[in-house]
């Protein structure tokens, strides 16, 4: 089955076609079969590609919305420009599964696009307000262009969250809240959590009822989550992606008394107090440079920058932090993963993360950790009691599996 991924955002559209089922091992039988983006949607886009093959381009064309964008990538995904042997008309794309931020406590897992699910992501947006309008808008997109009888399946971040406690998801804050507002922790990355659950288990030829880890997932948005048994019981972001890990433009855990006196002090309104916290925070309001990790090291290690050092340390503490929280929460695991592009390419940031918790039995092999960036790889010791792994996520390739399993009803990861 060809599945048609897509990710919908206010000015971008990400996508890819991969050919999977929904039988068999994660990640075997799935080929990718292109990828790529359209950016600055509003005017002149532009557009990059990567075929089978590894070709790129790149280019410009106009996209005044989503609706455009998306015309315009299923045109040049027909056409001879693409490269594209296995795509030659409409009928070989088979399915379209979407990323949907929130799924609230309406959605425990992958759906198949109806108008009820359409309602109930609706039903979502005062959860997600910046995100569930443009996932809805991709959606709604497909249905225009490819027509009704095009199945699409959308893959919420927040589902894998979905069996954590109540106990865990629970705010101290006065019950009526909760039953009026649905005031309480979701989760995001739960997509991308999943993934590295499932190749850690995969790997280590273990059921999921064996499988008890703590995952951090390190990019411009972090996010840690304790899996006990395969199943999610706690994590770190919360109600939304703002709260838990420093991130890249996202300050994380904050004394909410700080948002008053920010307002009162700035001159702010609530919402533009918001506004500083997902957009100017985290790396990027504390170094003063850039939320970009790899240019962030780069500098510290020519210039010895003090506010690009705190930014790194300030990071890398939080997220020690909420190993160690995590372990309690869950009573200890067998293993640390990294993931994201951070988690994934970093040794440096691995290394300062796991110095300190040689209490939890953590100690890196310096030398498997260095070589670790990009693939996956164990990087602890063999002494290590608490083990640590590098396992890049793809996201992508569970939406299609995921799509797949819901069009032809069958049981998947």
């Amino acid at each position: 089955m060809n599945v048609f991924v897509i990710n919908a955002g206010s000015s971008s559209l990400k996508w890819q076609v991969i050919a999977t089922d929904s039988g068999g091992a994660q990640g075997q039988g799935d080929v990718r079969l292109c990828r790529g983006a359209v950016e600055r949607i509003g005017g002149e886009a532009i557009v990059s590609t990567q075929d089978l093959r590894g070709a790129r381009q790149k280019f410009t064309a106009p996209a005044r919305d989503t609706r455009a964008a998306l015309d315009y990538v299923l045109r040049w995904l027909l056409s001879d420009a693409s490269g594209v042997r296995e795509i030659r008309g409409w009928g070989d794309i088979h399915a379209v599964g979407h990323r949907v931020v929130h799924g609230g406590e309406l959605f425990h897992e992958s759906a198949l696009i109806t108008r009820d699910v359409l309602k109930g992501i609706e039903d979502c947006i005062d959860l997600a307000p910046l995100h569930n309008p443009n996932n809805l808008r991709g959606i709604l997109a497909v249905r225009e262009i490819c027509g009704e009888a095009m199945p699409q399946v959308a893959v919420f971040d927040t589902a894998f969250h979905a069996s954590i406690p109540e106990h865990a998801y629970l705010y101290a804050v006065p019950y009526h809240l909760y039953r009026r507002h649905r005031i309480r922790r979701y989760g995001f990355h739960g997509t991308s959590h999943r993934y590295v659950a499932y190749r850690y288990q995969t790997l280590l030829q273990l059921k999921p009822e064996q499988t008890h880890i703590v995952t951090l997932h390190l990019g411009n948005g972090c996010s840690a989550t304790a899996i006990r048994g395969g199943r999610s019981v706690d994590t770190s972001m919360g109600m939304t992606p703002l709260e838990g890990l420093v991130m890249g433009t996202r300050s994380g855990d904050l004394d909410p008394a700080v948002v008053n006196l920010m307002a009162a002090k700035e001159g702010l309104s609530p919402h533009e107090v918001e506004a500083l916290l997902n957009t100017q925070s985290g790396l990027l309001g504390v170094s003063g440079l850039t939320n970009d990790m790899k240019v962030l090291l780069e500098e510290l290690e020519e210039h010895e920058d003090r506010r690009v050092r705190l930014a790194v340390e300030i990071f890398c503490h939080r997220a020690r932090k909420y190993v160690g929280a995590l372990l309690a929460s869950m009573g200890g695991a067998d293993a640390v993963v990294f993931t994201g592009g951070i988690g994934e390419n970093s040794a440096e940031i691995r290394a300062r993360i796991c110095d300190g918790l040689q209490w939890a039995g953590l100690t890196l092999n310096e030398n498997q950790n260095q070589q670790t960036t990009g693939r996956e790889g164990r990087i602890s010791s063999d002494e290590s009691r608490l083990a640590a792994y590098v396992l890049p996520t793809d996201e992508e390739l569970l939406i299609a599996r995921d799509t797949a399993r819901c069009v032809l009803g069958t049981e998947g990861a």
